[in-house]
């Protein structure tokens, strides 16, 4: 038995080959088998990043005590990180979860006439039950968020970046805005944000124009408008 591990960017590929007095048929064989992986290395990792995320799956679950004392955590490491609370309806303004779940009444002292109902989720790992994400939707749309903010805001929990779970988490709360009888919904992000754009534009969002942010909401000036149709 001979046993070969050949790396190839993202992937290792083991084969077990059994030399019974024709060796030559077998490395050709190798061979041809590993012609289209070196031409395309990614080709063959689908199977194993599809495993990934099937493990790590979400769901948007409601805020419920049930989830009190992850969210507190979520909101110090958030503040540790010295991270902006997009989508989280304001949790960085209160030190107790039942604050926090009072979202119309403290919402509307907050933002007055410009407040608007927001329908607040949390990103929950299946695997484990563990809070990685918090997203909201509002609507409808002020004029505010029409040129600044969007309907939606979301983000992810420090050290649970960079594994695709904000764009998860948008694609699960699209066919909640659908059902409230939108027909499609905007969302806003940095113009230099690169990882945010890819989010978007991951789940159908069309760019319509870049605004100055005139609100001073951006670390660059410019605020990108995106699209998504429903």
């Amino acid at each position: 038995l001979l046993l070969d591990d050949i790396q190839l960017p993202r992937c290792t590929f083991s084969f077990a080959i059994y030399y019974s007095g024709i060796p030559m048929l077998t490395n050709r064989m190798l061979l041809f088998l590993l012609i289209p992986v070196m031409l395309n290395p990614m080709a063959e990792c689908r199977y194993t990043e599809e495993s990934e995320n099937r493990s790590m799956s979400l769901k948007l679950a409601r805020p419920t005590l049930e989830y009190a004392e992850q969210v507190m955590q979520y909101r110090q490491e958030m503040l540790d990180n010295n991270d902006s609370f997009d989508g989280c309806a304001g949790l960085e303004d209160v030190s107790l979860f039942s604050e926090w779940i009072d979202f119309e009444n403290r919402l509307k002292k907050a933002y007055g006439e410009g407040y608007v109902p927001s329908e607040v989720f949390l990103g929950v790992r299946e695997e484990d039950g563990k809070v990685v994400g918090i997203i909201d939707y509002r609507h409808p749309l002020t004029p505010f968020l029409l040129k600044y903010g969007g309907n939606v805001g979301y983000s992810i929990l420090p050290s649970e970046r960079r594994k695709g779970y904000a764009g998860e988490m948008l694609r699960l709360l699209l066919p909640v805005c659908r059902e409230s009888g939108e027909e499609r919904i905007l969302l806003t992000c940095d113009g230099d944000n690169e990882a945010s754009r890819r989010t978007i534009t991951k789940n159908g969002g069309i760019l319509e124009n870049e605004v100055a942010d005139d609100a001073g909401l951006s670390s660059c000036g410019v605020i990108q408008r995106y699209w998504i149709t429903l």
